[in-house]
Formats: C-alpha cells, sequence, structure tokens
C-alpha cells in the first residue's frame, strides 16, 4: 500500500449502533484501507481485546464494550467521496427508513461503481450513527428499498427475509402474451462468473432452490403486465425465471430478447422493466403492521397505457 502511516492504539466505546454487531465486521469498517487478512491476525493474536480481554472474530459487540484497536498501519489513500443525495421517503421512524430507489442507481459502491444510494445517503445525513442496507435492488430495478437505522432492526430484519417475513411484489413487464392464469415458477438457480468476468444467474439443477409467485395484470398480443412476488430472494430470480419461462423482462440487457430490447430503445425504452412496488412486513422492533406501495414509475406507466389500453 502507498502513503501508508502507522496509527496509535486507541479505546472505542460500543454505542446502540453497533449493538450484535461481530468484533470482525466491525474491526474491518473501522479500520478501512488494512487488508482483511492483517484485521484477522491481530484479532487472532490478541492484539485486539474488548473490556481487556481477548475475543474470538465471531464475537457480537453488546453497548457498553470497550474496544482497544491496536497500531496499525493504514491506507491513505484518497477514494472518491459519495456526493449527498436524498431520494423520494416512503416510510421512516427512528428505526427503519424505506426509499423508492429510482432505476439506474446502484444500492451501494463496488463492481466499477464508486459509490451507490447508501453512500450517498450517508453523506446526505452525516449525523446519522448508523445506515445499512436490509436488502438488495439491482442496479436497473426501481421501487422499494429498506435501510435500517438501528443494528437491532438490522438484526431482525435479516431474521426475517431469510424466513419469508417480508412480504415483496414487483411489477414487470415482459415479452409475449402470457398464457392462462398465474403460477409458480420453481426452477433452481446457480450462481456463476462468465468469461467476461460478470456474475450470471442460470437454471440448473444443481443450483439454490428458488420460488418466485406470478399474477397476470394485463396481455395483449406482445406484452404482458404481471405482478411478481418472490418467497426466496435469489441473485436476478425474477429476470432469470421469467426468461426461462419465455417470457424476458423489456430492457434485460444480460438475460432479455437482444434485439427486441435495440427496437425498443429505438422507440424510447431505455431501462429495465422492473420494479419493486410492495412490501409488506411486521415492524422489526414494535411489530406493528407495515404495508408500503410505490408507485409505478412514469415511463413503465406511459409504456403500459400504450400497449395495454
Amino acid at each position: 500500500m502507498n502513503d501508508l502511516r502507522a496509527a496509535r492504539a486507541t479505546w472505542l466505546e460500543i454505542g446502540e449502533e453497533h449493538v450484535a454487531q461481530r468484533i470482525d465486521n466491525f474491526l474491518l469498517r473501522h479500520l478501512k484501507g488494512v487488508p482483511k487478512s492483517h484485521v484477522y491476525r491481530v484479532l487472532r493474536s490478541g492484539q485486539v481485546r474488548v473490556n481487556s480481554g481477548r475475543v474470538k472474530p465471531e464475537y457480537r459487540l453488546q453497548a457498553g464494550d470497550r474496544v482497544r484497536v491496536p497500531p496499525i498501519r493504514v491506507s491513505q489513500e484518497e477514494k472518491p467521496k459519495a456526493k449527498p443525495a436524498e431520494f423520494p421517503v416512503v416510510y421512516e421512524d427512528a428505526a427503519l427508513l424505506v426509499l423508492d430507489k429510482p432505476a439506474g442507481v446502484a444500492v451501494h459502491g463496488g463492481s466499477g461503481v464508486s459509490f451507490g444510494v447508501i453512500e450517498s445517503l450517508r453523506a446526505s445525513r452525516p449525523q446519522a450513527k448508523f445506515l445499512e442496507l436490509a436488502h438488495r435492488l439491482d442496479r436497473d430495478t426501481s421501487g422499494l428499498l429498506v435501510v435500517a437505522k438501528k443494528r437491532t432492526a438490522l438484526v431482525e430484519l435479516h431474521r426475517m427475509l431469510r424466513e419469508g417475513e417480508v412480504a415483496k411484489e414487483y411489477l414487470t413487464v415482459t415479452r409475449g402474451q402470457w398464457e392462462g392464469a398465474g403460477r409458480e415458477l420453481r426452477e433452481s438457480l446457480h450462481k456463476y462468473v462468465d468469461a467476461k468476468g460478470e456474475r450470471r444467474v442460470a437454471v440448473h439443477e444443481e443450483g439454490k432452490e428458488a420460488l418466485t409467485r406470478v399474477r397476470v395484470a394485463k396481455t395483449s398480443a406482445a406484452f404482458s403486465l404481471l405482478q411478481v412476488s418472490l418467497v426466496t430472494g435469489r441473485t436476478h430470480q425474477i429476470r432469470v425465471h421469467l426468461a426461462h419461462a419465455g417470457h424476458p423482462v423489456l430492457g434485460d440487457a444480460k438475460y432479455g430478447d437482444f434485439e427486441l430490447n435495440r427496437r425498443l430503445e429505438k422507440a424510447g425504452v431505455r431501462r429495465l422493466f422492473l420494479h419493486a412496488g410492495r412490501l409488506a412486513f411486521a415492524h422489526p422492533l414494535t411489530r406493528e403492521k407495515i404495508e408500503l406501495k410505490a408507485p409505478m414509475p412514469a415511463e413503465i406507466r406511459t409504456f403500459v397505457d400504450e400497449h395495454f389500453g
């Protein structure tokens, strides 16, 4: 690493925003620029102490814990800073923030993107002690995105998502006329990296179990407007399941009908027609029932009005 400086040993007191976080994850975020292998080395060697005692990497922090961080050389390499940005807020309280994310905006930095929604949100709310994504949306998917403002809410939301306690419904326009009523798509999905180094997903019998429920809203001779519910949350699940069923999502650059996409782009359609339009769940801390909706984006609404009457 270039431009390194020696850091002094410090003692940090754990506040509510880090309660239940693993000590290794806490250090990885606190010591940005330090190689992951080095963080685990100082943990296992006992140089990191919690309340003056040694802990294992899986130790979960408690309020009031005092963490000793030893002298570690930290990279001072300058990285692009996220610009403050606000997004349409659908719901907010002391523990949760639910946004209506626009299409074309990544939820976080990485994979060639310097920063995304969460980094811009933190930049616009510097006073916030804790802001973390509870789940993900693909960059080109619009709609409801849940951000936790407390770690206790984040931990519970992750449990709820794993156990299927969050109802997630998407709206999509696909190629072709869907025949018959809605149905369940149950093909197993396998993640892999293609020859270009891009992450891809394919239907494969040895993949992970996946379940998508499809309901038909409207059809025409050329297109279908579908309401899709995720029971599992696999990467690119809706897009791969629908493409495998013969109804690729319009504007899908990975799994779609590329010739159709080119024709639609010339007609002004320049986005993935997938929108996370509804969420229903019990509040992770109060258990209050919450149902949230994000309106159909204007570009999808215009297309639907033109092609479905």
